[in-house]
């Protein structure tokens, strides 16, 4: 007997797995909140140099405050003022409407900046000056943490393997916690980075655990189901954000206030270890603890009368090799290894999401609408996806489904100093690229499980 036999006795797809599901809405919310929180934490406010220290004591201190940056800040050619540049001395000429730019030298603001506080009272960015030539310190904040994701994905994938779901869920739990907690205490942006780096390790345990962790507990045909019905924990979690960003307009706050949920999940802790591990790795006594509970909550425990700790190691025996996977393993047989390498392209659809996502401003709207209107969109494509997936083959729609950030997606909107077109084009070509490749990807629509008995997160 597989074990996908025996879920499906039990009810693959009942009170047991829903509740799985529920309970870990609290922990998963806060994915979205910290994966698109550069948006509001590292949002760049209207800004111009302070000239203040061109006020040397004549003409310029009894200007009022338009007369002021009319005479001491540069103009583009769109009219606004100059947000990098001002003029090395007051240029008075242009209060009576003349254009003359003789002497007209300017320079980088030597005196710091003044932001438009409107809309974020404070930001990564109005904190640390990471405007202008520095710019690029402010992208480098999300991708230090797209990183961390990347470090953090098959980190916690081969400890889940090795120590179980369950308490390496857990784990991920206070990590997360603890590191966003510090990294909104931070009295320096080199802290702030690193505290970062380490926050995206520890969510990323969240996001591919809690995945594995539904996935091995819900039957064959509910499979594809499972993973979308556990994506629209996204859509809350934006939709969650844009209310926290908008009543929460400082960045130390803001972190702390999306952290929040995760407390909460730790406090109600309660999860069941995957009975799939735990067959697999030959503990039959507690996977069959687990499978009587789900059987007992489903209504199925006539099924019990068949499932023993004996059936359970018989399952093992015959199902999984005595054998320790390792990362070479993804490229040891041509078969795997084409499906790790069109996985992984496809996967960089990612690169085109989080691109676009953390550059709302870029849209010309309020930043709350904006994100607002992306998660509704987004949960519009995810109902669509459930009833397309029933029906067409899952490898229609793999980049619907991607959430692993790409690190560098951040760091491509420098490149419109280039071209200002030359992000979209990229954005773009990748995103067709990765659904060209999904064809190429094998079948897996109402198919079995492999069973492995080490690194089935990894794999």
């Amino acid at each position: 007997m597989k074990f996908d036999n025996i879920l499906s006795e039990i009810n693959g797809f009942g009170k047991f797995q829903i509740k799985l599901v529920l309970i870990q809405i609290l922990s998963r919310i806060t994915l979205p909140c910290h994966f698109l929180l550069n948006n509001f934490m590292a949002a760049v406010p209207s800004h111009h140099c302070d000239i203040s220290a061109l006020d040397n004591g004549d003409l310029f201190g009894n200007l009022t405050l338009d007369q002021k940056l009319a005479v001491g800040i540069p103009a583009e050619q769109d009219g606004t003022l100059s947000s990098c540049q001002m003029f090395s001395v007051p240029q008075y000429q242009y209060l009576s409407g003349s254009n003359s730019s003789e002497d007209a030298f300017t320079v980088q603001c030597w005196n710091g900046w003044v932001y438009d506080n409107s809309t974020f009272k404070s930001t990564v960015a109005t904190e640390w000056d990471l405007v202008c030539s520095r710019k690029g310190m402010n992208k480098a904040t999300a991708t230090v943490f797209f990183i961390g994701v990347m470090v953090g994905a098959p980190l916690f994938g081969f400890l889940s393997d090795k120590f179980g779901r369950r308490p390496l869920l857990l784990v991920s739990y206070l990590s997360s916690t603890i590191f966003a907690v510090l990294s909104a205490f931070s009295p320096s942006y080199v802290m702030f980075v690193i505290m970062r780096f380490f926050t995206g390790i520890s969510l990323a345990g969240i996001s591919i655990i809690s995945l594995v962790l539904n996935v091995e507990w819900f039957g064959v045909e509910h499979r594809t189901f499972s993973g979308i019905i556990i994506s629209l924990d996204w859509t809350v979690g934006t939709w969650t954000l844009v209310g926290i960003a908008y009543c929460v307009n400082e960045w130390r706050m803001l972190i702390l206030a999306v952290t929040s949920p995760l407390i909460l999940a730790i406090i109600a802790w309660w999860l069941p270890e995957s009975a799939r591990w735990l067959t697999a790795n030959g503990n039959a006594e507690a996977a069959h603890y687990y499978i009587k509970k789900c059987a007992e909550m489903n209504n199925r425990t006539e099924c019990m009368t068949d499932i023993t700790t004996k059936t359970l190691l018989e399952c093992a025996e015959t199902q999984t090799k005595d054998k320790n996977y390792t990362v070479v393993d993804l490229f040891r047989t041509p078969k795997i290894r084409k499906l790790t390498v069109f996985s992984g392209i496809v996967y960089g659809v990612a690169f085109t999401y989080f691109g676009i996502s953390l550059n709302i401003t870029g849209f010309g709207l309020n930043p709350y609408l904006t994100q607002f209107i992306f998660a509704s969109i987004e949960i519009t494509s995810d109902n669509a996806l459930d009833q397309i997936s029933e029906h067409l083959s899952d490898k229609w729609v793999i980049p619907f489904l991607a959430r692993l950030g790409v690190s560098i997606s951040p760091l491509i909107m420098l490149l419109e100093d280039v071209w200002h077109l030359l992000p979209a084009v990229t954005y773009c070509a990748v995103a067709i690229g990765s659904g060209l490749v999904a064809s190429l990807l094998p079948e897996t629509l109402n198919t079995q499980l492999p069973e492995y008995s080490k690194q089935l997160t990894t794999c």
